[in-house]
């Protein structure tokens, strides 16, 4: 059932031309959030849409999410208008095969044959439903925002009057290459291949952007190097933590030895099996660490023979499915936070550790260093891939409550001055204007219509997941 909240789109005074303005100046927006796979439990895209929309409602827009399963979680003022796909990836029996009675039209087939022949369908299949969905409700929206789909469906959506400003988190062919390369047998490789064949259009489709927003200086030199987008079509809006929720609390208790990280799903990408083995290094000298990681914990993969192999399993707890004030409690009570990845588009896991003011030991894989800042400073970094590293990093913080206390105050005090959802949303918008007042592009064929007042300057650019769980870079 469509969830649809009462809208409480708080707006400033009427402005000088009689109408009422948004908290960034300008009249306020209709914006629909497009999100293909919002799991909020799993992944950064589901916490990129909750986020985003209760900032940008807080504005003074109206904010609708068109979403697929798993449906993302959104707060008081943001309407949730369900778009179904077959759900073929749902637990507990992923890569099902839908009954007859399912099937409702030619999509749906196309997503079940795509699967049934070893790829991922939904990007292409979510963008075609949203095409159909936007151009029924012709004049419902100001502006069309996509959450890293990149599906052919989207490249419709200019010609019906609608600017689309789309968000890359980061090219899912990283995690492409990162599992080719971990492939060991010639069939392995294979299957990854076709599973990512969706990658090839969301390169085509991006190209054909008139603007790309991504998340860190490192993500946007990744789009334009794998993806062949232009340059200056990128733009990073940086994300960041919730800072009301993720802030230090004195009332929570240390927990003594404990490591805290995120992980989504047991791939190469996440570098989780590199933290595992240095935590058998740390326990020779503090026998009381232990590990928890947010995220299921695998059935077999490299992880769990890690496990074996080092006899940790009583020394490794999974959870999932928690609240985001368990989460902060559980990152709160830790001496401390780990993302041990080979590569992050941002990481909200390091935004929001550093928030609560848990001290951080970081890789310094893909978009890390911009966001956890200096070793010695707001972190302590390591190479990624370096088990070695990340063991005389985190043995370092394990003993040393002094720099415990510098290393967690610096690095919330970073994130309170560069990474905050209010800024992101006001960044955002100011995209949203740049393309309504920009109108219609020639190469879809359209005729340029402005339909909204001049754009608010836009802010100077900053520096140059798994498909399946919707990690867009938590």
């Amino acid at each position: 059932m469509t969830a649809e909240a009462v809208h409480d789109t708080a707006v400033r005074a009427d402005g000088p031309t009689g109408g009422p303005l948004a908290e960034d100046g300008g009249r306020p927006l209709r914006i629909a959030l497009l999100s293909y796979k919002g799991n909020p439990f799993c992944g950064g895209q589901g916490v990129y849409v909750r986020h985003l929309s209760r900032e940008l409602v807080r504005l003074g827009h109206q904010v609708e999410v068109i979403g697929a399963q798993p449906y993302p979680v959104l707060d008081e003022g943001v309407t949730l208008t369900e778009l179904p796909s077959l759900d073929l990836y749902r637990q507990p029996d992923p890569f099902r095969t839908p009954r007859r009675e399912e099937f409702r039209d030619w999509i749906d087939l196309l997503e079940v044959a795509t699967m049934w022949t070893g790829g991922f369908p939904e990007p292409l299949t979510f963008s075609l439903r949203a095409r159909r969905h936007l151009a029924a409700r012709h004049g419902a929206f100001d502006v069309v925002h996509d959450n890293q789909t990149l599906g052919y469906g989207l490249l419709g959506l200019e010609r019906i009057g609608l600017p689309l400003v789309t968000t890359v988190h980061h090219p899912i062919t990283v995690d492409r290459r990162l599992e080719l390369d971990a492939a060991v047998t010639r069939r392995r490789r294979a299957s990854v291949r076709r599973w990512y064949g969706f990658t090839r259009m969301q390169g085509r489709v991006a190209r054909r952007l008139p603007s790309v927003l991504t998340v860190s200086g490192s993500s946007r030199r990744e789009i334009t190097d794998h993806l062949g987008v232009r340059d200056d079509r990128v733009h990073v809006v940086h994300i960041g933590a919730d800072t009301r929720l993720f802030a230090p609390d004195p009332a929570v208790p240390e927990v003594p030895g404990r490591i805290v990280t995120t992980s989504s799903a047991d791939v190469p990408l996440k570098g989780l099996v590199h933290l595992v083995e240095a935590l058998a290094e740390v326990r020779a000298a503090h026998p009381d660490a232990h590990l928890v990681v947010v995220g299921r914990r695998p059935e077999k993969g490299p992880v769990t023979r890690a496990l074996a192999e080092h006899g940790l399993q009583d020394a490794v707890r999974f959870v999932k499915g928690i609240s985001d004030a368990e989460l902060a409690d559980l990152v709160r009570g830790a001496q401390v936070a780990c993302v041990p990845s080979l590569y992050e588009g941002f990481s909200l896991p390091a935004a929001e550790a550093m928030a609560t003011g848990t001290p951080l030991v970081a890789t310094t894989g893909g978009a890390l260093p911009e966001v956890a800042g200096p070793d010695g400073d707001t972190c302590l970094a390591v190479p990624p891939g370096d088990s070695g590293a990340l063991a005389g990093a985190l043995g370092r913080l394990l003993r040393d409550p002094g720099l415990r206390t510098r290393i967690g105050a610096a690095g919330r005090a970073r994130v309170l001055e560069r990474f905050t959802w209010e800024q992101a949303a006001r960044g955002t918008v100011a995209h949203y204007r740049a393309a309504l007042a920009r109108g219609v592009p020639a190469h879809t064929g359209g005729r340029a219509t402005p339909t909204a007042p001049a754009a608010a300057p836009v802010a100077a650019s900053a520096g140059a997941g798994s498909p399946v769980t919707g990690d867009g870079g938590r």
